[in-house]
C-alpha cells in the first residue's frame, strides 16, 4: 500500500505559463538519483484527488525536494498546478520509484544522456549527486527543447560542467527557432545525420557507450530504434545489460 506524507511547499515559481519549478519539504526515506516520487493534489471543486509521478531534480543529499514541470493545457494535475500557493496541501509518496539510475546502467567509456525538456530533472540529480561517476571516462549531456525560452537551470549546468571541466560535455539543441550558439533540430535526425557525434568529436558504438534516454515517447522511440540499426546497440536489461536505458516522460 502506498504510504504518502504531507509536503510543505518552500517555492513556486512559473519559468513561463508551461514550466513550473516546485521546492518542496518533506519527510521521505532517500531516494536514489534518477528515481521519482508522486504527487496528489485534491481537487476542492468536486473531492477527487489527483496524482502524477514527477522525477526529482535535486540530488538525494540535498534537503530541498525540487520538481521541474511541465503544464498541459488540459491536463487534470496541470490544472491543480495552477491553483496552488503556499497553504495549499500537497501529499507526496514516501518512497521513491523507478530504475533510471546508474546503479542499473553497465559501465562502459561515454556516458551519453539524452533528455527533451523537463526530462533533463533525473540527470541533473544524477551529476549533482556525483555518485558513481567515477566508472565513465566521459559524460555527454544532450538537452533538447522547443523554443529558446523553454530553455531554463543554466546555471545547474555551468556549476556542472565547472565541477567535471572536461569529463562532462553539455550540447543544447533547439527544435524549433535557430539561436546562435545552439544547434538545431530535433534529436533522432542530429544522430542520424552524424551532427552530435561530430560537435563532441566522439564516435559511438555499442563497444564504448551506454545511452540514456529521458524525455518525449517520441524522441525515446524514434532514438531507441535509430540505436539499434545504426549503432546496432541492445536494450540495457538486469538479465542481459545492454547500451540503451530508457524511460518515458509522460
Amino acid at each position: 500500500m502506498t504510504k504518502w506524507v504531507t509536503a510543505k511547499i518552500e517555492k513556486i515559481k512559473y519559468w513561463k505559463k508551461n514550466l513550473l519549478n516546485l521546492v518542496l519539504q518533506a519527510s521521505i526515506k532517500k531516494f536514489v538519483a534518477g528515481q521519482f516520487a508522486k504527487l496528489l493534489i485534491k481537487n476542492s471543486q468536486n473531492n477527487t484527488k489527483i496524482q502524477r509521478a514527477y522525477s526529482f531534480v535535486n540530488p538525494p543529499s540535498s534537503k530541498k525536494i525540487e520538481f521541474y514541470i511541465t503544464l498541459i493545457k488540459h491536463g487534470k494535475m496541470s490544472q491543480q498546478f495552477k491553483k496552488i500557493n503556499e497553504n495549499t496541501k500537497i501529499l507526496i509518496t514516501q518512497k521513491s520509484f523507478g530504475f533510471f539510475t546508474l546503479k542499473e546502467v553497465p559501465s562502459y567509456k561515454n556516458l551519453w544522456m539524452f533528455s527533451t525538456g523537463t526530462a533533463i530533472g533525473p540527470y541533473f540529480s544524477i551529476l549533482q549527486e556525483k555518485q558513481d561517476i567515477k566508472r565513465f571516462s566521459q559524460l555527454i549531456l544532450i538537452h533538447s527543447v522547443r523554443y529558446f525560452s523553454d530553455l531554463k537551470y543554466l546555471d545547474v549546468i555551468k556549476k556542472l560542467k565547472k565541477h567535471y571541466k572536461k569529463k562532462l560535455i553539455v550540447l543544447i539543441t533547439i527544435s524549433r527557432e535557430k539561436k546562435n550558439g545552439f544547434l538545431y533540430g530535433r534529436i533522432p535526425h542530429l544522430i542520424l545525420n552524424d551532427t552530435i557525434e561530430k560537435y563532441t568529436n566522439i564516435h559511438m558504438n555499442n563497444k564504448n557507450s551506454h545511452v540514456m534516454l529521458c524525455g518525449n515517447p517520441n524522441m525515446v522511440k524514434d532514438m531507441f530504434n535509430i540505436l539499434q540499426k545504426k549503432k546496432k546497440m541492445t536494450k540495457n536489461l538486469r538479465q542481459k545489460p545492454g547500451n540503451i536505458t530508457r524511460e518515458n516522460y509522460w
